[in-house]
């Protein structure tokens, strides 16, 4: 049933507070059928029944649960006259059906009626549940160490009570645990092998089994890891293997990597970091040398062991470090010049790895008939030596080496002395040019810098607004635009335009990563314009690349700070999606805007270029050519769907306008979920109130959404199957012939879309789980892409088609043809009026971009929610 009116509550208070005693016997006279009593089992389906008879109009009955009204209740009226006048005696009959009896379902039923300003209820009947327990929590498979105690969970209830586990290992039954509030848990001290468990629920009707959950028994971690020996580039560690249980180990991984300035950023966790070098060894013995490394030079390690039911627990990071060695090779360019009785000494450092830190240099020198002097020359590369004696030396060579603490390195080749060479600068030039020629040039090259600077800026502007130049191809005469970005990126005027819009410190450092400069950003040509803005082709200039991008362009005003705010909020989150089922934000930039207020937001969008997915479905069908889609190819789509919106959802993320025509094909044909423009991230709790009555796509939303505005997870779910008829119909409206105002009373009346026609059983049976009444009883988009995905790998392998649809948005008459067609195809048929949103005009719309057919409702504007009626599809969203 829809909503009670006010009169039902303010009667059903004044009943409950001051009712006459004369009421039941007055309501015995009125009721001449009472509901009944149910008992039945978990999962059945019963129906209580109330019958009236009255004189004049006929009420409306109303069913109460324990005192409480029943909203959206799966109940049916019929009223019977039981004279020729209406004025006479009706017969009204009230039926409550309940379906998949669940234990809140269980209580006291009553019929109520307002009639002449009193309420009457029936006498009460009676709903309860009984049957096999029912699992609350079922024990989950885990991976333990060996010999490590571990808890298992298991809790299951009535009705009836009381409710007894049995623990099962390996099909063999444990002792009973003592106690009723300790049977829940499991608690064992440790396993040697692999086991199974599970646990038995009995009662008074009988005992249900839970599923088995498979406990691995992995080795221990490893510990007592230390280096027994160390050399310059080479490190042997040995460690102590922990308890594997009765599986033997197959071999041990040492993972070693640099202990540079990130090491604070992944030590201490679980996953190494980017490229570690890892070493498997088999064991015994359990020690392991390391070749090859740097000296001198720090490193982590960590050990994890493998047995043949998979690897242990890591050990923890131990730093370790090589020893210092001496350098490799010796000094280069070693010179020596003699100037009288002095000696001049220069050299470079070695450019061969020096294997530690460098301590200094040493010197030897010896002539023909003295003996060799050896002098520590410390860090200096050039020293002067003194010749002393009486007659000149003979023959006098020198040599360096380079020494660390770890001892000195090769020495160079001894150099012989070399006769002093002054070196003679020249003269300065006077300059002899007449100074009014340097005036002359100075005023020609300020002349020349002027003119090319008035050039240039007049053609940033030309091309900012319209691109560089049209001009054809030369192959087909069609018009393309070449784009010329700005090069130069200024910081400072990003940081301009956050510090003029006035909002909070905390957004503004969020929005670092989020904001485009402008002028980064060339636009192209037109891809579609709708009532809330346009989108259009562009280039985005990155630091070493262009990027092809769909930029859209927003003509709705943001008039106040809140606005503006929400607005960059959800910006910030959208930047962080990522999945390849998700479309993602590039960016955000603002524009001047003609208009006083706030700047007109421009949102930058990923191009794709095979269009939306309900043009794609609708061409297949009504293209000039059309193609046959196998049931492969859809049921990959629904996947795709499925895997974007489990993301979405783990982020705490509401879409509210999950549809075809918001699902984009990308270059791969892959499905990317699309224009988050009702889309809502939930901050606390799990559902999301709408604020403000807003025109919204009703044939694609959730009963309970129709009904009360509010939204969570599993509306979203709803929307998913009402998403997968589109593509089982390939593009067909939802509901055909049921207007817009009568989907709520149509779902609350038990009906659903029908199963499309070539349909597969088990797909439209997963539609129709998505279309349960309550909630609760959805699937997860967890469930529904691991559904689907199945269902993919169930079905036979595609041929390979001859024709393959696709969009064609690169090139100027835009069109949907087949692989190797070469005519373009004409707009289908335009919709019928009543299945578009409201206040839009179904038609036909043909841009620059492709042709785009306006379904039964469009999607908001991107990151702007419940602002009236959105454009068409292609109109408002060309990405």
């Amino acid at each position: 049933m829809g909503r009670v009116p006010l009169a039902w509550w303010l009667a059903l208070c004044c009943w409950g507070c001051a009712a006459p005693k004369d009421t039941q016997t007055e309501a015995g006279s009125l009721f001449v059928g009472n509901p009944g009593n149910i008992t039945g089992a978990r999962g059945l389906t019963g129906t209580l029944r109330c019958e009236l008879q009255v004189q004049g109009e006929p009420p409306e009955v109303v069913w109460l649960r324990d005192g409480q009204i029943l909203e959206l209740a799966d109940n049916t009226q019929t009223q019977v006259p039981l004279g020729e006048d209406w004025q006479d005696e009706w017969k009204v009959v009230s039926q409550l059906r309940i379906s998949a009896l669940q234990l809140s379902d269980a209580g006291e039923y009553q019929c109520m009626v307002h009639l002449e300003g009193r309420t009457f209820v029936s006498q009460p009947g009676f709903v309860g549940l009984e049957g096999l327990p029912y699992f609350l929590e079922e024990p989950e498979d885990k991976a333990v160490p060996a010999n490590t105690p571990f808890n298992l969970s298991c809790q299951a209830q009535g009705p009836p009570e009381p409710v007894t586990l049995l623990w099962l290992q390996d099909a063999v039954p444990l002792a009973p645990v003592t106690g009723h509030s300790s049977q829940h848990s499991l608690q064992t001290p440790g396993l040697n092998k692999t086991s199974s468990f599970s646990c038995e629920a009995h009662n008074a009707k009988g005992v249900t089994t839970s599923r088995t959950a498979t406990i691995t028994v992995l080795p221990q971690r490893p510990h007592h890891l230390h280096v027994v020996s160390r050399q310059p580039t080479e490190l042997e560690v040995a460690w102590t293997p922990g308890l594997s249980g009765i599986y033997p180990l197959t071999h041990c991984n040492l993972q070693a990597v640099l202990s540079d300035d990130g090491v604070g950023i992944w030590l201490g966790k679980s996953d190494p970091p980017e490229d570690p070098l890892t070493l498997q060894v088999s064991v015994p013995p359990p020690q392991l040398r390391l070749e090859k490394l740097l000296p001198h030079t720090p490193y982590h390690i960590r050990i994890s062991c493998s047995s043949s039911q998979g690897p242990s627990p890591w050990t923890h990071w131990l730093p370790v470090e090589t020893t210092e060695g001496v350098p490799l090779g010796p000094p280069e360019n070693v010179s020596a010049m003699r100037n009288g009785s002095q000696v001049l000494v220069r050299w470079q450092e070695p450019r061969v790895p020096l294997q530690g830190t460098l301590l200094g240099y040493r010197l030897a020198y010896r002539g023909q008939d003295t003996p060799e002097v050896l002098m520590d020359i410390g860090l200096t590369r050039e020293v002067t030596l003194e010749l002393r004696g009486d007659r000149p030396v003979a023959n006098l060579t020198v040599s360096v080496t380079a020494y660390t603490s770890a001892g000195d390195g090769p020495w160079s080749l001894p150099v012989p002395l070399e006769p002093w060479r002054p070196v003679s600068e020249p003269p300065p030039r006077a300059f002899s040019w007449p100074w009014w020629y340097v005036l002359l040039g100075a005023l020609v090259a300020a002349a020349c810098v002027l003119i090319l600077a008035l050039f240039l800026v007049h053609r940033r502007k030309k091309e900012t607004r319209y691109g560089e130049v049209f001009e054809p191809t030369v192959e087909r005469g069609e018009l393309v635009v070449r784009y010329r970005v700005r090069k130069s990126y200024s910081r400072r005027t990003t940081e301009a335009t956050l510090n003029s819009l006035g909002i909070s410190e905390e957004l503004k450092e969020k929005l670092r990563d989020v904001m485009v400069d402008r002028h980064k950003v060339a636009l192209g040509k037109t891809l579609g314009e709708g009532e809330f803005g346009a989108v259009m082709e562009g280039q985005l200039n990155q630091d070493d690349s262009i990027l092809k991008v769909a930029v859209k362009t927003m003509k709705i005003a943001i008039c106040t700070r809140s606005e503006l705010e929400d607005f960059l909020s959800e910006a910030v989150c959208m930047k962080e999606f990522d999945h390849p089922n998700v479309m993602r934000l590039i960016g955000v930039c603002f524009q001047g805007s003609d208009r006083e207020g706030f700047p007109e937001p421009v949102v930058i969008l990923p191009f794709m270029k095979h269009g939306d997915l309900h043009s794609f479905l609708l061409y297949s069908r009504l293209g000039d050519q059309p193609v046959f889609l196998p049931t492969q190819m859809l049921v990959k789509f629904m996947a795709d769907i499925a895997s974007g919106m489990e993301y979405l959802s783990t982020k705490r993320f509401i879409h509210r306008d999950l549809a075809a025509r918001n699902c984009m094909l990308n270059e791969n044909m892959s499905v990317c979920v699309a224009d988050f423009g009702l889309s809502k991230k939930i901050y606390n709790g799990d559902y999301y109130r709408q604020g403000r009555i807003a025109k919204m796509p009703v044939k694609w939303i959730a009963i309970e959404s129709l009904a009360d505005r509010v939204y969570t997870s599993k509306s979203d779910v709803w929307s998913f199957g009402v998403t997968m008829w589109e593509i089982a119909t390939r593009g067909q409206t939802p509901y055909p012939g049921v207007e817009n105002s009568e989907i709520y009373d149509y779902l609350r009346q038990g009906n659903r879309l029908k199963q499309p026609v070539d349909c597969l059983d088990g797909l439209y049976a997963l539609m129709s789980r998505c279309w349960e009444l309550n909630p609760r009883d959805r699937p997860s988009f967890a469930e529904l892409r691991e559904d689907l995905e199945n269902t993919l790998k169930a079905l036979p392998p595609a041929q390979e088609p001859d024709e393959i649809l696709y969009v064609n948005m690169d090139e100027g008459g835009s069109h949907l043809e087949p692989r190797g067609a070469a005519g373009g195809a004409d707009p289908p048929t335009q919709p019928d009026p009543k299945d578009s949103c409201s206040c839009l005009t179904a038609a036909d719309v043909h841009s620059a971009g492709r042709y785009v057919l306006c379904p039964s409702t469009a999607p908001g504007p991107t990151l702007s929610a419940d602002r009236g009626c959105p454009a068409p599809p292609g109109q408002e969203d060309g990405a």
